[in-house]
This record gives structure tokens, C-alpha cells and sequence, in this order.
């Protein structure tokens, strides 16, 4: 900016070329979120207080005794103004003409690129260029400063329309703050609304509540002032100082939910990036927890002042957790772009997700009762972790728990289920399907009761892929049992059982002709070890999905990845000696139907309708009237 004259006691000035872009830039293209003047200002103000605060302690004659900061904001509906006015340390005239000038010039240019680059958000760029002032010529035709720097007996006015020029002159005393800045916005015609006292106590609700200065509401020049922030952010106070209601109270706020917070995480970390974390998880399961355009909803603060409300710190996986962080490092913008390229802003998010997880780590060996109850809301969320977070995949299992043909409640740990292995049982077994009881009656776990071999019983969706990619757990692989050869021989049974093997030459000749009717559908047929009460179940080969993963790849339209099953029979139950009989029957189309009914069967037990009802239905229909003698 340069001096252009001066005539009396009014000094104007001519905004420098690229200022005079920038306030350009301000009325006609930046903000689709006006409200953010506001916060600028209360920033700023808060900043003021701050600064005086410090000096004081240098020079306590700057401050009487007794006096408190606050910011006031009066609303003058005939005037048509609004007015934002702190106590804190004020400006000279040199204060003047450098803040409103430097703080610009030191930013403008590259400002007005980013904008440009990103072609008019720069909303989101308010803050990292130190321009937040000059918002307020988004909804104002004229900005007047009326500033005395504490300590100073002259105080100044500061005037401009934004068009070109500005002005300084100097303020009568009675007139002037006895220390600080008000600043006067006459709102132009498409900011009347501003004169609102409701909409102004919403702004600052929503983004200046945790400014450390209080802030005050003059509806009317003549109305008493009315506190609507008492300036005081709940995390930046010592977790000594705070109560479980005050807690409770901030949650249900945050969250917008009514209950009590299940486990609620107050910590301050210091090193690479310094940030304060107030993270809750909710004691009930949100109506749109698997909603897919759901996200982590993070408050992000710098220095007690929303600049994100909604800002993705989390991996979907903990997307339940409700916090806000708060960091001095941290600019006053974070556009997308920036998220993705702030190094600080990406250590910040490392270190809430390992202590987050840390945390809730405890909770399963401190607080059993209690991380059940998260465990039953959260679970399945936490388990995409297992899937989508290999980095902290060891550290989920270890906290995971599970429904077991051993435990109905979902108790069961990783933990508790290697210490009870059985004596050469090498892997961890489990079955995916659809709900824990639908699964416990599959036929594939007879063999596994039989030996008394515990099976991990997995009904959420996500469990058909984190298993395909979870090494195992303490050395263990893990193996589903609807996939490959059983190979439990070699685990002692718990009865005297009959061990199937011993009978698997005597149905040799339906294996041999079963597995040619069967020849376009199934890959195998072979005796089962997994088999003990039914006759026949469908299992995965060796190698590619299990089943349920190929159910759900179908059910999403990827049929193709779909593999033939394997048939597997009991040698041992009366069906299939039967059908071994039939075999050497000569009767071929009956053994045919009732082949087929058995693969149907098979199928039918693990949730899956016959491709062909109608061939289905004839078969049946076939069969029983042989049956019958029909």
C-alpha cells in the first residue's frame, strides 16, 4: 500500500494492485459459506486477548486489576450494523497500516493463485494466508476499525469500501476502546440477515464455542449484553478438572445422540505435531453405522477454532468414534487437497488411530463386561480393520472377539481359543455363513463336535474377506472349514464314534459313478473326515474362495469368480450305502435323481436354492413316487 495524501487529520491510501484483487476475489467469488466472517473476527479478536494477556504478565500496567476479556458483538438492526469489539491489546497507528496492509501483501499473490488453481474454493483457503479480515467485505459495503493499543493514549479509525482505497484517522477518546478493536460491518443488502441474534448465537455455537474468550450478544444498542460462549474449550482442561456429566453432556452434543459414552478418551500428545484428542465411543449402535456414505465425523480445531467439521481422521473402521482434535500446528484451512498433502495433519491421524486402538485394546483386558457391550455394537465395523489395516491387523485380533461352537455369547478371544486347542490341532478353524445359529447347525462341523474341535463361527459380511488375508494369530493359521480336505484324522475323537475312513471302500462304486453324473458341477467326490451325522455336504477345493466368499462375489454380480464344489459324503450314513446299492442296481435314472437330490440337498444346507427348481422338482417328484411304489 502506498500513501496517496493527507488532508486534515484523514490519511487515505490506495490498496496495492493484488489487495485490490483480493477484495475482489472476496465479494465475488469466494464464499459460498459466509458464516466464516464471523469466526475470523472472533479469531481474531481472541488472538488480541491472548496477546494482551501475555504482555500484561511482562508490564501489569496494562491491565487494571479485576478486568476480564470478552468479546462483544452488537447487532444494530436501523443502522444496519454489526459490530464485533474485544479488550484485548489493541493497535497503534503503525499497527494500523502494517497489520492491514503486511498481512496481506505477505500472502495475497499466492492467495489469489490457489484460488484461481482452484477455480473459486478458496473459501477453505481463509486463514493459511493470513487474509481472515478481509472476509468481511463479504458481507459488508463498509469496514470501519475503531483500535487503541493498550498502554497508548491515541487511539485511530481505519475505514474502507473495499473498492480501492482505505483511510486513517485519529479517534476522539470518547470514542475510542480503552484498549482493543471494534470492528464496524455495515452489512450490504444480501447480508441483513446477520442482524439475526439467533442466526449470530448459531455461528458462533457451531464454529467459535471453543475460543478460550467469552463472547457476548448485544441484540440491540440498548439490550444488556447476553454471554452465549463462555470461552472455554472442554478438552483444553485438565481431565482432573472435569466431571462424567460434563463429559456426557459434550458427547451428546457431539455425537447427537442421547446416550452415555461407552469409553471416552481424553489425551494431549506432544512431538512431531503437538494436538489435543476428546474422542468418545457411543454406548449404542447409530441407525446408519453401515451406511455407505457414512464417514468419521472429526471436529478439526487450531488453537480452540473450527476449521473442519467434518474432516476425514479415521479409517472407516472406527468411522463409530465421535472426537475432536485440536492443534497450534495446524493452519487455519484444510481444504481436501491439503489433508492429503499436510505431513503434520497425516502424523496427527497415524498417532489418534494407534492410541484410539490402543485404548480400546485395554478396555478388552481391563474392562471385559465392558468392551463386550462396544464389541457387540462395534464389532463387525472393527473387523473391515482386519481386512482394510494390515499394519494394525494383529492388534485388532488381539482385541477381536468371536461365537464359537464352544461360546454362544461372542466371548470367545483368539486368546481363549488357542489355549484350548486340542492335542495336534495345528490351525484355527472357522465357518462363514449367515447368523451364528444358522451356521452352527451346518453339517461340515460334525466332524469338528466329534473330535472336539472348536469352530469360530463368522456371520457378519466382511468376515468372508479378512479371513482369505489374515496370516493367522500366535503361529496359528487360520482354515475354514468348508474349504480344502478337513485333515482333523489326526485329532483323537471325543466317543467311539465310528471313524468313516474305515468304511470308505465299501461305497467305492457310487464314488465312482456319483462323481460322473455330478462332472459339470462339481469338481470332486470324495469321503468326508468332516461328516459324522448328515450324508453329504459341499465344500470349497483346496485352492480360491470358500464358498460363502463366492456366494457373496455372486450376490454382487461376480459370478464368474465362482469355483466348482467339491461333494463330500459320509461312507458311514444309511443314504449313501443305500445309494452305493442303487449303484450296483443297474437302475441308472433313479440312481441319477436321487444323486442329484443329494447334491440339491447338500447345497440347500448351506443356503443355496437348486439352479433348476423345476429340474429339482421333477427329480423329487421322480424319486418319490418310486418310493411309494406309484
Amino acid at each position: 500500500m502506498t500513501q496517496e495524501s493527507t488532508m486534515l487529520d484523514c490519511e487515505r491510501h490506495v490498496f496495492q494492485a493484488d489487495v485490490a484483487r483480493l477484495l475482489d476475489l472476496m465479494v465475488h467469488s469466494i464464499y459460498s459459506e459466509r458464516d466464516i466472517f464471523l469466526r475470523e473476527l472472533i479469531s481474531n479478536a481472541a488472538d488480541a486477548c491472548e496477546k494482551l494477556r501475555y504482555e500484561a504478565n511482562n508490564n501489569p500496567s496494562l491491565l487494571r486489576e479485576g478486568d476480564a476479556f470478552a468479546i462483544r458483538i452488537t447487532l444494530d438492526a436501523d443502522a444496519g450494523s454489526l459490530a464485533i469489539e474485544d479488550n484485548g491489546v489493541g493497535m497503534s497507528h503503525n499497527d494500523l497500516t502494517s497489520a492491514l496492509g503486511t498481512i496481506a501483501n505477505s500472502g495475497t499473490r499466492a492467495f489469489i493463485e490457489r484460488v484461481k488453481a482452484t477455480e473459486g474454493g478458496g473459501a477453505e483457503l481463509i486463514g493459511q494466508f493470513g487474509i481472515g479480515f478481509y472476509s468481511a467485505f463479504m458481507v459488508a459495503d463498509l469496514v470501519i476499525v475503531e483500535t487503541r493499543r493498550a498502554g497508548d493514549s491515541e487511539a485511530w479509525r481505519w475505514r474502507s469500501d473495499g473498492k480501492g482505497e482505505f483511510e486513517i484517522q485519529p479517534l476522539g477518546p470518547e470514542n475510542a476502546p480503552r484498549h482493543g478493536t471494534r470492528v464496524i460491518l455495515h452489512l450490504n443488502d444480501h447480508s441483513k440477515s446477520y442482524l439475526d441474534a439467533s442466526k449470530i448465537e448459531a455461528i458462533v455455537n457451531e464454529h467459535s464455542s471453543a475460543v478460550q474468550t467469552p463472547v457476548d450478544l448485544v441484540e440491540n444498542p440498548a439490550a444488556e449484553p447476553r454471554r452465549i460462549s463462555e470461552g472455554g474449550a472442554l478438552w483444553t482442561k485438565p481431565k482432573a478438572d472435569i466431571t462424567e456429566d460434563q463429559y456426557k453432556e459434550f458427547y451428546q452434543e457431539l455425537a447427537g445422540q442421547f446416550d452415555t459414552p461407552a469409553l471416552t478418551i481424553h489425551w494431549r500428545a506432544e512431538g512431531r505435531a503437538e494436538y489435543t484428542v476428546l474422542a468418545f465411543v457411543p454406548g449404542s449402535r447409530p441407525f446408519d453405522l453401515f451406511d455407505p456414505a457414512r464417514k468419521g465425523r472429526a471436529k478439526l480445531y487450531s488453537r480452540r477454532v473450527l476449521i473442519s467439521r467434518d474432516i476425514d481422521l479415521l479409517p472407516g473402521y472406527l468411522r463409530f468414534i465421535r472426537l475432536v482434535v485440536d492443534s497450534p500446528d495446524l493452519p487455519l484451512n484444510v481444504s481436501r487437497e491439503i489433508v492429503q498433502q499436510s505431513q503434520v495433519l497425516a502424523a496427527i491421524k497415524k498417532g489418534i488411530v494407534s492410541r484410539l486402538l490402543q485404548e480400546l485394546g485395554k478396555l478388552s483386558e481391563t474392562e471385559q463386561d465392558k468392551f463386550l457391550t462396544v464389541w457387540k455394537n462395534f464389532g463387525a465395523a472393527l473387523k473391515e480393520g482386519l481386512y482394510e489395516d494390515p499394519e494394525r491387523r494383529d492388534v485388532l485380533l488381539k482385541m477381536a472377539r468371536f461365537v464359537s461352537t464352544a461360546e454362544s455369547e461372542g466371548k470367545r478371544s483368539l486368546a481363549d481359543y488357542v489355549a484350548a486347542m486340542r492335542p495336534n490341532q495345528t490351525v484355527i478353524y472357522y465357518l462363514v455363513g449367515e447368523g451364528a445359529d444358522r451356521i452352527a447347525a451346518s453339517p461340515q462341523l460334525e466332524g469338528f463336535r466329534a473330535r472336539g474341535v472348536e469352530v469360530l463361527l463368522l456371520s457378519d459380511p466382511v468376515d468372508a474377506f479378512w479371513v482369505q488375508s489374515a496370516v493367522g494369530y500366535d503361529g496359528k493359521p487360520f482354515k475354514s472349514v468348508t474349504q480344502g480336505a478337513a485333515d482333523i484324522k489326526t485329532v483323537d475323537l471325543l466317543d467311539s464314534a465310528k471313524n468313516v475312513a474305515e468304511t470308505a471302500g465299501s461305497v467305492l462304486e457310487f464314488m465312482t459313478l456319483a462323481k460322473k453324473v455330478l462332472e459339470t458341477v462339481v469338481e470332486d467326490v470324495r469321503i468326508s473326515d468332516r461328516l459324522s451325522e448328515s450324508a453329504a455336504c459341499l465344500v470349497a477345493p483346496e485352492f480360491g474362495p470358500d464358498l460363502r466368499l463366492q456366494q457373496i462375489l455372486a450376490a454382487h454380480g461376480q459370478s464368474g469368480l465362482q469355483i466348482k464344489p467339491v461333494l463330500e459324503v459320509n461312507p458311514a450314513h444309511p443314504l449313501v450305502l443305500a445309494l452305493d446299492r442303487l449303484a450296483k442296481s443297474h437302475d441308472s435314472n433313479l440312481f441319477e435323481d436321487a444323486v442329484w437330490l443329494l447334491f440339491d440337498e447338500a447345497g440347500l444346507l448351506d443356503g443355496v436354492q437348486p439352479k433348476d427348481a423345476s429340474a429339482f422338482a421333477a427329480r423329487l417328484s421322480r424319486v418319490l413316487s418310486k418310493a411309494v411304489g406309484a
